[in-house]
């Protein structure tokens, strides 16, 4: 499958980790997904019902970033991924999880875990 929607750099507040104070303080998560379908009918339509609607898909990962505290971003990851699956017209979903926030004791850019899911 060559057509791809991308979500790139959706921020969200979420208490995940294995640690109390991350869970209690919580920390910005970052999300990159990209999502494999074929987009030939909604270019032959122009119509958004034809299509995976980024909006509302970026609400929906959004509510699972800020929603149930996960120990690791993996598990984060897989929700993420079962979420974009959920439209049968994707037939895979790659997702990115950020943890710049990371409690890591040396200085670093990122922590990422990256998961692809498909059908």
């Amino acid at each position: 499958m060559s057509d791809r929607i991308t979500l790139s750099g959706l921020r969200v507040r979420g208490h995940h980790g294995v640690f109390d104070f991350e869970r209690r303080d919580g920390q910005d998560f970052v999300v990159d997904v990209v999502l494999e379908l074929d987009l030939a009918q909604a270019a032959a339509s122009d119509d958004v019902a034809d299509t995976v609607h980024y909006g509302e898909l970026a609400g929906r990962l959004a509510g699972i970033i800020a929603g149930e505290p996960v120990n690791l971003i993996e598990t984060l990851a897989e929700r993420l991924a079962a979420v974009c699956l959920a439209d049968a017209r994707v037939a895979a979903a790659t997702v990115t999880v950020h943890k710049p926030q990371a409690p890591i004791s040396h200085e670093f850019a990122d922590v990422a875990v990256t998961v692809r899911r498909a059908r």
